[in-house]
């Protein structure tokens, strides 16, 4: 039987990441609301005007999403004006994705990193990097757990 505060430590942890993670979201959603979009149109935006010219599937692949849940958020962001499609060049049947002016001159590129900003206020680089080695290693294990 492992020992209660241990358990005790553990669990705090965990629901401090989870409170961590439901807080993230729900700033993020209503930052990406105010500029008129889901938070995952916004996320799709911001990592573009970080991989301009990427591929949908070079893009899914840096936001580490499926490919037809990114066409989804690609189609709606294209149908707003933020995003468009060019052929690339030597591929005719590959397109790259680029931000449309209305993307770039909107908040939208740079809100995520400002959030992100504000959230390791206070932080420095050092707990930020053991931070960081912890919970890629939760992840990793996470995906043990979903792989056995």
């Amino acid at each position: 039987m492992p020992d209660t505060s241990d358990t005790r430590q553990s669990t705090r942890l965990l629901e401090a990441l989870l409170a961590a993670t439901r807080e993230i979201r729900t700033h993020y959603d209503a930052s990406a609301q105010d500029l008129g979009l889901t938070f995952s149109r916004a996320r799709v935006v911001s990592e573009l005007a970080r991989h301009e010219g990427a591929t949908q599937a070079e893009l899914a692949c840096v936001l580490r999403i499926e490919a037809p849940a990114l066409k989804r958020q690609i189609d709606a962001l294209e149908a707003q004006g933020f995003i468009e499609r060019r052929a690339l060049d030597g591929d005719a049947r590959k397109r790259a994705l680029h931000l449309t002016d209305k993307a770039r001159s909107s908040r939208i590129t740079c809100f995520l990193g400002r959030v992100r900003a504000d959230l390791l206020d206070g932080i420095s680089p050092e707990d930020q990097d053991l931070a960081c080695e912890v919970l890629e290693r939760i992840a990793l294990n996470a995906t043990k757990l979903t792989s056995e």
